[in-house]
């Protein structure tokens, strides 16, 4: 942790670096090294460049600390007005012990698309959604934030909150770009002035860590200012005790993740991109909690589940074998010429972007390249946050301590995900993977438009008791979507019985050939029809 600046030490470097941003223009500044007299020494001009550079990147460091302090707001905003003071050439030298030109400067995408969700008068019900926190805007967005999203249209009732855990990120945020994120004191405080009665906690952290358990300390200390106070489970659950402890939850994660990361290379399915000789790497944060072994367990579910060509990293490589040098010399023993890598971590922040995949000599994408053992490197930079299945599995945790259950629907007509384990089989691209679902007296059908005539029947149930007399086999409708061009196209559609939501069932499948295939599908995220 980097230590405060004095305060009279702190004034002094404002006021040194803010006259350099007054008068008629910076760049005719003595103290931004350059003076009106045209004998001017350029070494005297380099040295004063340097100085003005490196009183902003003390100002950074001062507030680049795990503390927030009663003078937080006022050195944030000083180090922002300091670093706007300067010219371009000086911005870019500044460099300090955490300090550098990419606090300020680097472009993340959009703040203001964004919510801090730190609004007051919510209510008694207050669902508060726990992170650690990125400073990169876009994946803020789309990871967190669409976290956060899913719970709240999940929970109507209660009302959404976030918090940080990282201080240093929420100062980052603040600093640069004006927007105020709750730590955890704050979030808890300003619960307790809201009048909140009943407080649900949502980490969206990855395991039972050194995050989770700092979480859980602060809670108890406000569990006597509510009437209820509970915590729900990290996206993989329940640690266990050993490697070879797996459960539901990683189960889930691992079939979310690898799915994402195959449909994005372009595979069909694993089986495809392992006949490319291509093997999918997962990097992780990696931790010295006893909880590491969530990774060793995530690598024992990825071998139950038959994903040879998956393995499992962490950047600071605890558990040892998950290394870099490890992973890319088990990755090379198994003969796979191509790797893909992509983050297993909630978002897609500086170690997706940088310690993955960075152009520096030492982030996962070059040392792999530079081991000279692989045809190809490739990197997929994006969080678990994005991931549908994945925010599917928050709200299940959130679920199962407020006592509410996405499954029990009200009869009606619905529309949701339906899901399949092939890009060969789904739902036509008229109605972007979603179906109708007509719930009535507890009994779910699911209507859905495929792509083309191609798949004939429908089972429920694996091929092989398809083919069995008096199979009740699923018999095609027609069907006719329209495209976003205007043109339409009549397809084979089917109704199916949905026998849970956001479980995986069998549906097996008969094509043109007459041959049946089985398949795994899933049905998800059912919303009120406008249109029923």
């Amino acid at each position: 942790m980097k230590k405060f600046l004095t305060k009279a030490m702190t004034a002094a470097l404002i006021g040194t670096v803010l006259f350099s941003g007054c008068g008629k223009d910076a760049s005719n500044s003595n103290v931004a090294g350059n003076t009106s007299d045209p004998s001017s020494d350029s070494t005297q001009n380099t040295v004063s460049d340097k100085e003005a550079a490196d009183n902003v990147a003390a100002l950074i460091d001062a507030i680049y600390i795990q503390e927030r302090t009663e003078n937080t707001d006022a050195q944030c905003a000083d180090a922002k007005a300091a670093w706007d003071a300067l010219t371009d050439k000086q911005k870019e030298m500044v460099e300090g012990k955490n300090a550098d030109y990419d606090y300020f400067g680097k472009d993340t995408g959009d703040a203001s698309k964004d919510n801090p969700l730190n609004q007051d008068n919510i209510g008694e019900n207050e669902l508060l959604v726990v992170s650690f926190g990125t400073s990169f805007n876009d994946s803020r967005v789309a990871d967190i934030k669409g976290i956060e999203e899913a719970l709240q249209e999940a929970n109507p009732d209660w009302s959404v909150r976030r918090a940080f855990t990282s201080q240093i990120i929420i100062n980052h945020i603040q600093a640069r770009d004006d927007e105020h994120i709750d730590n955890m004191e704050q979030a808890l405080e300003r619960a307790v002035s809201n009048g909140v009665k009943n407080l649900v906690i949502q980490p969206t952290h990855l395991m039972h860590g050194t995050e989770y358990d700092e979480l859980v300390n602060a809670t108890k200390e406000y569990e006597d200012k509510f009437e209820s106070v509970k915590i729900a489970e990290p996206l993989l659950g329940e640690v266990g005790s050993d490697a070879s402890v797996i459960n539901e939850d990683k189960e889930a994660v691992a079939k979310a993740v690898t799915a994402e990361a195959v449909t994005t290379a372009g595979y069909d399915s694993l089986d495809a991109a392992k006949k490319d000789e291509t093997a999918f790497v997962f990097m992780g944060h990696g931790t010295s909690h006893t909880a590491k072994v969530s990774y060793s367990q995530m690598q024992t579910q990825m071998k139950e589940l038959g994903y040879d060509n998956v393995f499992i990293g962490t950047v600071e490589g605890e558990p040892e074998e998950t290394a870099c040098e490890a992973v890319i010399d088990a990755v090379a023993k198994a003969n796979y010429k191509k790797v893909i890598l992509r983050p297993l971590m909630v978002v897609a922040g500086d170690h997706a972007n940088n310690d993955m995949a960075g152009d520096d000599s030492d982030s996962w994408k070059s040392l792999f390249t530079a081991s000279g053992k692989f045809d190809s490197i490739e990197t997929q930079i994006s969080g678990l946050g994005s991931i549908n299945a994945i925010k599917d599995i928050y709200v299940n945790h959130t679920a199962a301590v407020i006592g509410t259950s996405k499954a029990a629907l009200k009869d009606g007509v619905y529309l949701a995900d339906f899901k399949t384990d092939s890009s060969m089989f789904h739902v036509n691209e008229a109605y972007n993977g979603k179906g109708k679902l007509t719930v009535k007296n507890g009994k779910m059908i699911i209507h859905i438009s495929l792509t083309s005539k191609n798949i004939v029947n429908l089972y429920l149930g694996l091929a092989q008791d398809a083919q069995k007399e008096g199979a009740n086999i699923i018999q095609p409708t027609e069907d006719t979507v329209t495209y976003s061009d205007g043109s339409t196209e009549t397809v084979n559609g089917f109704d199916v019985e949905v026998p849970a939501l956001d479980k995986e069932f069998d549906l097996a499948l008969v094509g043109t050939k007459g041959t049946w295939y089985d398949h795994k599908v899933s049905v998800s995220n059912p919303k009120k029809d406008a249109a029923k």
